[in-house]
């Protein structure tokens, strides 16, 4: 085996699909990678074919030119696939298995990951704990929106379907699992979402519609959806989500009309630095607007999920500190309430099996919540374009045609 083709960030704006190295069981030299990771052997790895392999808001960060990503980078971090090959210190993994890909690489061996918190793993990123899959300063782990990728420590990254035929049923909606679902979930969980609870996800893409179908599996009672995005608003009002236009005047006002008081329970921020106003300052940058919103709707003594993404350099912000990663954050008013935040990386694995056997068991639609829409790898870059529009769909790329198939 030698070929593949991988999906490319070219620049501002730009992504192309192009002829890339087959994976092998070392981590070669080309863009993004850490010069202390080239040369690093990989015999507890797999390499894995790709069913499915989405597009992530995360990456649509990158290919806006908001962060320093390198031209040539090949991205992807929300990986399922069939393993093809595994390296000589692979024990439990065989190839044959369908499984999915965490998007936090991790080495199982390190203090974090022995405490179950994978997002921070210290021994993939020689730069700072924390990696993923074909993302800026994450070590250069080349990404798997391809037909093939590495993944390292595969015994201990891999979740294993059980069943290869009841999986492909349900393929859709464990592509989900990689990445949007736990990251939707965690949000939700951090924020102490539970039975009864009132909530408010801020950001109605595709993890902020996985976070509300994740309040609703932990019970709450009535989840408010906040967006300027009307499309995307009518997708979370479809799965019983009441939702409201932060284009036409405050959180707190709309919440009050909804709830009868201007305050909820609990909080998920699913936008992260790329916010925008609301109201009148709905069509400018507000890196912090999102963030002391919460703070403002959120009841004394609650607590703020932060899984949308926050970044230490923003070279397409509009002042100087939002550049280096320091916002405007009203943070005396969430001392003042007592509340809790919660933020980084969602650690995958902590919550991707049980996330697994509610969709086996038919417990939650995770694919139709966020509209998952399969395109072939060859339509990434039409993909990319639709996605920045705002479009409402969960953009999943089918490398070798097997979504297909299974339609």
């Amino acid at each position: 085996m030698s070929g593949n083709k991988g999906v490319a960030y070219m620049g501002p704006g730009k992504v192309e699909v192009h002829d890339t190295d087959y994976p092998v069981f070392e981590l070669k030299d080309g863009p993004g990678v850490n010069p202390a990771n080239v040369g690093r052997k990989v015999p507890h790895g797999a390499i894995v074919k790709a069913v499915a392999t989405n597009i992530c808001g995360s990456d649509q960060h990158m290919v806006r030119g908001r962060t320093t990503a390198p031209m040539g980078l090949v991205l992807g971090h929300e990986i399922t696939g069939e393993v093809v090959e595994t390296g000589p210190g692979v024990e439990f993994i065989k190839v044959g298995d369908l499984v999915s890909v965490p998007f936090n690489i991790a080495c199982g061996r390190c203090r974090n990951c022995k405490e179950g918190k994978t997002g921070v793993c210290e021994n993939v990123n020689p730069d700072r704990p924390g990696s993923a899959y074909g993302y800026v300063d994450m070590g250069g782990w080349v990404g798997g929106q391809a037909e093939y990728v590495l993944v390292p420590y595969a015994d201990w990254n891999l979740l294993k379907f059980p069943d290869k035929e009841q999986a492909m049923e349900k393929i859709l909606d464990l592509a989900m699992l990689a990445d949007i679902f736990p990251t939707g979930f965690h949000g939700c969980v951090t924020a102490g979402v539970k039975p009864g609870s009132t909530v408010y996800i801020a950001g109605a893409g595709p993890v902020g519609l996985a976070a509300a179908a994740s309040a609703f599996l932990l019970g709450a009672a009535v989840v408010i959806v906040g967006d300027l995005n009307k499309e995307r608003l009518d997708q979370a009002h479809s799965f019983g989500c009441e939702t409201i236009n932060v284009a036409e005047g405050e959180p707190k006002d709309q919440i009050e009309q909804i709830l009868g008081a201007p305050e909820v329970d609990c909080a998920v921020d699913a936008v992260g630095f790329e916010a925008h106003g609301h109201g009148h300052d709905a069509g400018t940058q507000r890196p912090a607007a999102v963030l002391n919103t919460l703070m403002e709707i959120t009841r004394a003594g609650g607590a703020l999920g932060i899984p949308g993404l926050y970044v230490t350099g923003d070279p397409g912000a509009e002042d100087e500190a939002a550049k280096q990663g320091s916002l405007s954050i009203r943070f005396g008013l969430g001392w003042a309430k007592s509340h809790s935040f919660f933020t980084g990386q969602c650690p995958v694995m902590q919550y991707n099996r049980q996330l697994m056997m509610a969709i086996l068991h038919d417990r939650v639609q995770i694919a139709k919540a966020v509209n998952a829409t399969p395109i072939p790898l060859d339509q990434a870059p039409q993909g990319y374009a639709d996605f920045d529009k705002g479009a409402a769909h969960k953009f999943v790329l089918d490398p070798h045609g097997i979504l297909s198939k299974t339609a």
